[in-house]
């Protein structure tokens, strides 16, 4: 950790009850609702989710990382304690610090999710910068985000040892493509939550400009590493937006820059300052999730008015996507969830 003085957090605000739906991205919980649809997801889960137990995981982290706590990165813990207070967590999740050169965290487990932070971010950030990035995993902890994440990270080793199998190999890649575009969307969610717990925008951006590359923070220009993602956004040529579909695939996490850009224009938003001012969601109102269709509509919503703003030709192409697939969730929903819906017993 980089020596800085740290800022009082007195007049922190704190979110008591508050609902992930509070920060979630609505491509988040639309991609969510979508890989649920994906054929043998289902089933691939539930045979995954049952081969493997997460105490070997958690085993591995004893053994090979430092766990958190008052003796052991006391700085540390004192963040981690006070982003799962900020979110309202009903337990705080261990914290471990492994040795790694990339500038990272996760978060992973199933019953019990736990934080890993890598020592490279460590050493790069200062603290009201690992504020945001615990305070990141603290959102995907309260979102529910593990459980999907440790299963991708399961089946990406599984599908190695069933290479030879063509089938098999097959059916798992689709589930695993499908995992990375949910959680590329997830992570945009969960910058929002660490967002929430920092309260801190300059502090947000100095950490993803490390992740991006940045050596020194403080000598890089801001105005022209946020004009790198409106120049990506506004390609002209279609070939240059194949490209970008063909190498953002295989990625589990979103383009650093382009993200660092969503997460600066929505603490610039009215949502942002409501969620501030106390105006946000409780755990307690949520109503069952059964119902994806408002997912899936805030999901196009968001998709469409991105589409209408950019520059980018393919994008155009489909602008008129995201109101198709409003409106056929919502026809699709009303003849599943009307008179002859499961709770009319019709």
């Amino acid at each position: 950790m980089t020596d800085d003085i740290e800022v009082s957090r007195h007049n922190a605000v704190r979110f008591p009850g508050i609902s992930p739906r509070a920060y979630e991205h609505p491509v988040d919980r639309g991609a969510l609702a979508t890989l649920r649809a994906v054929p043998g997801f289902a089933q691939v889960v539930k045979a995954v989710s049952g081969f493997y137990a997460e105490r070997g995981e958690r085993l591995m982290a004893l053994a090979s990382a430092i766990r958190v706590g008052p003796k052991q990165y006391p700085e540390l813990d004192r963040l981690r304690n006070e982003c799962a207070e900020t979110l309202d967590l009903d337990r705080v999740p261990n914290l471990f610090v492994a040795r790694s050169p990339e500038v990272n965290a996760q978060t992973i487990g199933m019953d019990e999710p736990f934080i890993v932070l890598n020592t490279a971010a460590v050493e790069a950030m200062d603290l009201a910068s690992l504020r945001f990035v615990i305070g990141h995993e603290m959102g995907h902890v309260l979102s529910g985000h593990a459980v999907y994440r440790t299963i991708m990270i399961r089946l990406i080793g599984l599908q190695m040892s069933m290479s030879w199998t063509p089938v098999s190999a097959i059916g798992i890649r689709v589930v695993i493509a499908a995992l990375r575009e949910w959680y590329r969307k997830a992570e945009l969610s969960c910058d929002r939550a660490g967002l929430l717990c920092s309260q801190d925008p300059t502090a947000a951006l100095r950490s993803q400009i490390l992740v991006a590359g940045g050596i020194d923070p403080s000598k890089i220009d801001i105005p022209a590493f946020l004009q790198q993602a409106s120049e990506y956004e506004s390609v002209e040529d279609i070939r240059d937006s194949y490209l970008k579909l063909r190498y953002v695939e295989t990625m589990s996490h979103p383009l650093a820059v382009v993200r660092a850009a969503q997460l600066q224009k929505w603490a610039a938003s009215e949502e942002y300052r409501g969620i501030l001012a106390g105006e946000y969601p409780r755990r307690d109102e949520d109503a069952p999730s059964s119902n994806w269709t408002d997912d899936l509509k805030s999901a196009a919503k968001s998709y469409k008015d991105s589409w209408n703003s950019s520059a980018d030709p393919l994008t155009k192409v489909f602008s008129d996507v995201g109101e198709a697939v409003s409106g056929a969730a919502g026809k699709v929903w009303s003849k599943f969830g009307t008179e002859k819906g499961p709770e009319s017993g019709k």
